[in-house]
């Protein structure tokens, strides 16, 4: 199966970070890419919580909590329902603590498994739209903090 990864050292203490992406509904507040989302099933650090994202380009995306680990800072989503041409899709964020109190490695993978032939442009959309620029968007909201 493919799969696409990012990483990014983000300006904050790893437990800060973790807060922020822990919370399985708080994508529109650091994913630029998400406009709005709304929770079923559960409280949103519960596995099996699904959160039903609209996205910037207009399009809406259902994802399932399958882990949320705070011991390691691990959570693990797969998508229940997407426009996008996969028969499989699983994210995966980890928060890593670095040698600097005020600094978070924040890791973010997909895998996921389509046609051959879609293979390549979703590597790539999936890596510059959701991976890169959410990390993004994360690093952001603690500039300044």
């Amino acid at each position: 199966m493919p799969e696409t990864f990012a990483s990014s050292s983000i300006p904050a203490p790893a437990e800060a970070v973790w807060a922020v992406v822990r919370d399985f509904d708080g994508l529109p507040g650091w994913q630029p890419a998400v406009t709005t989302s709304a929770l079923e099933g559960g409280a949103a650090d519960r596995p099996g919580a699904i959160r039903h994202l609209g996205m910037a380009d207009g399009s809406a995306v259902a994802e399932v909590l399958t882990v949320l680990d705070d011991h390691t800072r691990k959570l693990v989503y797969e998508i229940v329902d997407s426009p996008h041409p996969v028969r499989f899709y699983r994210g995966t964020l980890h928060v890593v603590t670095t040698g600097t109190p005020a600094c978070a490695l924040v890791r973010w993978s997909i895998t996921f498994d389509c046609d051959p032939d879609d293979t390549e442009a979703l590597t790539t959309s999936f890596r510059d739209n959701i991976l890169t620029s959410g990390l993004r968007g994360l690093a952001r909201r603690f500039d300044g903090a």
